[in-house]
């Protein structure tokens, strides 16, 4: 089941322009409400990648648990909302510590106050 903090892999395509494409590990940073009611057909995510990021827009994510194979970078700068079905797979999970760390550089990137 996905919920949120889950890592899944996700079909980004069609993009633009500096936004991440193709079939990536994601995020899932909305309410654990919207990922799990039908009524709601899109759910965010934001990308990882596999190169490194500086700063608070880009926590860390640690091989393991999470499903990733090597040290990865979550772009919190590239948040977005994707139809379900574009989920390919269920990954893993980031930890407690990882979530936390993503919804900091969420709410650097979006101007919230947490």
């Amino acid at each position: 089941m996905i919920e949120r903090g889950s890592v899944v892999v996700v079909d980004l395509e069609s993009t633009f322009g500096h936004e991440q494409r193709g079939l990536r590990p994601c995020v899932v940073v909305s309410d654990p409400e919207v990922v799990t009611a039908q009524r709601y057909p899109l759910v965010a995510i934001v990308p990882v990648t596999g190169r490194t990021g500086e700063g608070a827009l880009y926590p860390v994510l640690a091989a393991g648990d999470c499903g990733l194979r090597q040290p990865s970078w979550v772009l919190t700068d590239q948040v977005r909302s994707v139809d379900k079905r574009r989920v390919q797979r269920l990954v893993g999970r980031v930890s407690e510590a990882e979530l936390a760390a993503i919804d900091q550089g969420l709410a650097l990137y979006l101007g919230l106050a947490l």
